[in-house]
């Protein structure tokens, strides 16, 4: 970010001695003497050495001369302003070395480019978190706007800037409040903003959910996906209301499912899962009895 010093030099000031009241060209040099004797031996105990010409006592000018030099207001803004100059120029050198050449904004191609410089994949979940931080409207899409805001907000003007502030970010997303924020975000992120989606597609809705839960990973998570991936109920698209309670399911909903009910206010494809999901539970613990069964008869059968 740059430095401003400034040089500040503090006036000297000139010492000299009080000479006490003018007296007429009449008065003689000793009578001069005189009385500047009487003054050197005043109530105040004080000598004239002691006085600046301008009137001001030593040790007052000692205590304002050992303060430091303070800077102006507008030295510091200056600085500032100078800084801030500085690193908008370089986050637009930065933008500019990855933009689209006919689009303002770094599209699918630049943002490849810009992943690989920071060494990171594109589907890796510091993208994701990066994407959040730049409150990027649309997947594999960088504005100016969202650039230049993202790279003030999270205090990074290069790549190896941003690659800095990246323990950081993953460390804010664990929060738990960040975390639903992100979540949130996560879900507008994946719609195709062009087309006006209002629901994700149900594949792009699991490599999301796989994608944002990739430091929190919930016991449940597993299941869910799994229940999508077979898709028992024909389900295309996840709603926002489904995404948005999905959160709350795996904070609320344990991982044996027991505590479900359906009679509470969960979106109908979660009756749906559970449902699923407990059967296969219940044919799974059949089939390990069966297969204990026949182990145990053919051990039987060897022993005699």
């Amino acid at each position: 970010m740059g430095q401003c010093v400034t040089k500040c030099k503090n006036p000297s000031s000139t010492l000299g001695s009080k000479n006490g009241e003018r007296e007429s060209g009449s008065k003689s040099h000793s009578k001069r003497s005189a009385v500047h004797k009487d003054d050197h031996g005043s109530a105040c105990g004080k000598s004239s050495g002691d006085i600046l010409v301008n009137g001001t006592k030593k040790t007052d000018a000692a205590v304002e001369s050992s303060q430091p030099p303070t800077f102006s207001g507008d030295t510091k803004k200056d600085c500032v302003s100078s800084a801030e100059e500085s690193s908008l120029q370089r986050i637009g050198e930065l933008f500019r070395r990855y933009k689209d050449e006919r689009e303002d904004a770094i599209l699918e191609e630049g943002m490849e480019r810009f992943c690989n410089d920071l060494c990171v994949d594109p589907t890796e979940f510091k993208v994701l978190v990066l994407a959040w931080k730049f409150q990027a409207a649309t997947m594999c899409k960088f504005t100016r706007k969202e650039f230049f805001e993202g790279c003030k907000a999270i205090n990074a003007d290069s790549i190896d800037g941003i690659c800095a502030r990246f323990p950081s970010l993953l460390n804010e997303a664990k929060q738990e409040d960040k975390f639903k924020d992100l979540y949130r975000f996560t879900f507008q992120f994946g719609l195709d903003s062009e087309e006006g989606q209002r629901s994700l597609h149900r594949e792009i809705a699991i490599a999301l959910w796989k994608l944002v839960f990739t430091q929190n990973k919930p016991p449940i998570l597993d299941q869910w996906l799994h229940f999508l991936i077979e898709n028992p109920s024909g389900i295309k698209g996840i709603s926002r209301d489904t995404w948005n309670m999905f959160l709350n399911f795996t904070q609320v909903i344990g991982p044996d499912l027991s505590n479900y009910s359906e009679d509470e206010a969960w979106p109908s494809l979660f009756d749906t899962f559970v449902e699923w999901e407990m059967e296969r539970r219940k044919k799974e613990e059949e089939t390990k009895c069966i297969t204990s069964s026949d182990t145990e008869d053919l051990c039987a059968e060897e022993q005699t």
